[in-house]
């Protein structure tokens, strides 16, 4: 059976996929601290996340009440925090996100009706897979602004986290109804569908995926799998199949696919006819009639005659009823 492992990697990995937003500084004065902010950008944009946040930090300590440093440079600590996981170090992945959400946190104190910065919290906070704080961000930054797209589709990455299904249905419904290009939507949002057993819809969606990218394997594979939820094992077996024909060494599929095959053959089998109840042979019943003892047959007689005698001296002296048949 497919793990839904895999799907909160997927989560993780969406948001990965983000594009640095650090603030576009104004030209600087050449000893002021917009240098700083500057080089930040250019090391962001480089992939140098720590030495950004360096240089992000030192524009933060000549002007520390400017809200935009610590969105900057929480954001470097976050993309830095990326980078370590990819890297496997989870140690130095926790740190960096416990510093970008101090930054965020001190960009809401010094922004408190900025929607962004709750926003970011919000984001950093999912990626930590710390949910129900996250929907409270994601929550505040759509009262400060209610059509922030973005933040509806995050909010609908920390549902699915939580296994609030129908909540992310209606999160990417909202942001496909806006954005009906954005392919990812629609992945998320066709694993929802199936959390909640509404296999056609979530079919619906994985086949739109597979029509805009006929390669796209992994939507494939999860379309094979939600077929094989609805008993629809014939479908099911034939996007396996599609699936080995370009990976033929993943195992997963294979196995999937000999699980929908046996469940079809067992389908596809004859009920066997119920066997008839079975007679006693000659054998048992000679054993029951050598059960029957003549002790007990005696028994069974002066029984019947004792109802016969309690019967007549109840009965005695009592007159006749007449009959009330018409003549």
């Amino acid at each position: 059976m497919l793990n839904k492992q895999p799907f909160t990697v997927a989560i993780v990995s969406v948001l990965c996929c983000a594009a640095v937003q650090v603030d576009g500084a104004k030209p600087a004065k050449k000893d002021g601290g917009g240098n700083h902010v500057q080089r930040g950008i250019q090391l962001a944009q480089e992939k140098h996340f720590d030495a950004a946040a360096e240089e992000f930090g030192k524009a933060i300590k000549e002007k520390p009440n400017d809200p935009r440093g610590y969105a900057n440079r929480g954001t470097a600590y976050r993309q830095g925090a990326r980078t370590a996981i990819a890297a496997g170090d989870s140690e130095g992945a926790s740190t960096r996100y416990q510093a970008a959400l101090a930054d965020f946190a001190k960009y809401i104190e010094l922004s408190p009706k900025d929607a962004s910065a709750y926003a970011e919290h919000g984001q950093t906070l999912s990626e930590l897979k710390q949910y129900d704080a996250a929907l409270a961000d994601f929550t505040k930054a759509l009262e400060l602004k209610p059509d922030d797209l973005n933040v509806i589709k995050f909010r609908g990455f920390a549902e699915i986290g939580l296994n609030q299904w129908d909540k992310a249905v209606a999160d990417f419904s909202a942001f496909i109804q806006k954005k009906q290009d954005d392919l990812q939507s629609y992945d998320r949002r066709a694993l929802a569908y199936r959390s909640m057993k509404n296999y056609d819809a979530a079919i619906a969606d994985y086949t739109f995926l597979i029509t805009k990218n006929p390669n796209d394997m992994e939507a494939t594979t999860k379309r094979g799998y939600t077929y094989s939820l609805a008993q629809q094992y014939e479908n099911a077996i034939a996007d396996y199949q599609a699936e080995l024909k370009v990976n033929p060494q993943d195992n997963d599929t294979f196995q999937r696919m000999q699980y929908a095959q046996s469940m079809l053959a067992a389908k596809n089998a004859s009920p066997s006819p119920t066997p008839p109840i079975a007679s006693p042979t000659p054998e048992e019943a000679k054993g029951l009639m050598d059960k029957i003892s003549p002790l007990y047959i005696g028994i069974g007689v002066v029984a019947l005659l004792i109802i016969a005698v309690v019967v007549r001296l109840v009965t005695r002296g009592k007159a006749e009823p007449s009959s009330h048949r018409i003549r």
